[in-house]
């Protein structure tokens, strides 16, 4: 534990907040985009629909973007959110999530916070949910968030290579005026 301890203290030592621009950053349409920040990764999942309702596999270990998740630490958690609810920023220093938005729609925003990456002050807006089936994994020292979009609530599933640590989080305001993000509806 002290070698984690002292680790994650190294670790927030790399975490810088940038100074950018009002806006949403680069917009991701794509999995393979070649605009998202350095170590994010995009996948799509499947949705199996029937008469029933529908099934889909959040994770196989070992498997996709979950692959190197140590079996003996990683965690599955769940949060459903109303329609406009904004949740952010917050960043890891150790763990690495993967977000699999079940139902609903989030506008989901990252930010680079790490000052040695090459996409240090990048930011990335995705939209994804039940109009776009994409998995996310967001690495540590990327902040993260998201707004509820449209009029139904969202639930996001997401699985963590650590177990839940407050020592290993941080948060930043959803409206920090370094990160500038524009949560407003852009009515282009």
């Amino acid at each position: 534990m002290a070698s984690e301890t002292a680790a994650t203290m190294a670790t927030e030592a790399q975490i810088r907040i940038p100074a950018c621009e009002k806006g949403l950053g680069k917009v991701i349409l794509a999995p393979d985009s070649g605009e998202l920040i350095r170590g994010v990764r995009v996948a799509p999942f499947t949705i199996y629909p029937d008469d029933r309702g529908c099934f889909l596999e959040v994770a196989r270990m070992g498997l996709g973007l979950v692959a190197e998740f140590p079996r003996e630490t990683t965690q599955v958690s769940a949060a459903l959110n109303y329609p406009g609810t904004i949740k952010a920023f917050h960043y890891h220093l150790l763990q690495t999530d993967v977000w699999v938005p079940v139902y609903g729609m989030l506008q989901v925003a990252l930010v680079d916070l790490r000052p040695d990456s090459p996409t240090f002050g990048a930011r990335n807006t995705l939209y994804v949910g039940t109009m776009r089936p994409w998995q996310i994994l967001v690495p540590p020292g990327v902040a993260h968030g998201y707004k509820v979009i449209g009029t139904e609530s969202a639930f996001l599933v997401y699985v963590t290579n650590r177990f839940y640590n407050p020592a290993d989080e941080g948060r930043i305001p959803y409206n920090d005026p370094l990160i500038n993000y524009d949560w407003e509806t852009q009515h282009k």
